[in-house]
């Protein structure tokens, strides 16, 4: 049987990183921080190796899919089209992760029969994983 500490912690439902990421959408949709400025901004604030993951990320979907406009989400590096985000990233360190995340959303192009992928475990890059995230993000424009 849980404790009345234990039970007050279940009740509350979202932990600390999730509520931040929440106030960061908010205060994301009330200031439009919709540039290059804010995904930056964002991806200085990450302890490294997320930083340095971020950065590598942000120049390879830049060149990859320029017509995509770098924006956060819920505080995180995102890449849209239009007021579409089409890719994230989200660095381990946002909620206490073993590994950061590439992740697509349902407006990207990455459709593959009636199961795909649509974010992957990042621990390292390589070229092969740089690659990877070229080819995948040129994909999920198309």
């Amino acid at each position: 049987m849980a404790t009345a500490n234990e039970a007050d912690k279940k009740q509350k439902g979202l932990t600390k990183e999730e509520i931040n990421a929440m106030e960061e959408y908010l205060k994301e949709k009330n200031l439009k921080a919709n540039s290059e400025g804010a995904v930056l901004a964002a991806i200085a604030k990450m302890k490294e190796p997320d930083r340095s993951m971020a950065k590598r990320i942000h120049s390879i979907v830049k060149a990859s899919a320029p017509d995509l406009s770098p924006r956060t989400w819920y505080g995180m590096p995102a890449y849209a089209k239009g007021d579409k985000v089409i890719c994230f990233f989200q660095a381990a360190g946002k909620f206490k992760a073993r590994y950061g995340t590439l992740g697509f959303s349902d407006n990207a192009n990455l459709d593959q029969g009636n199961m795909w992928p649509a974010s992957y475990a990042v621990m390292k890059l390589t070229p092969e994983e740089e690659k990877r995230i070229a080819d995948l993000v040129k994909r999920a424009v198309s």
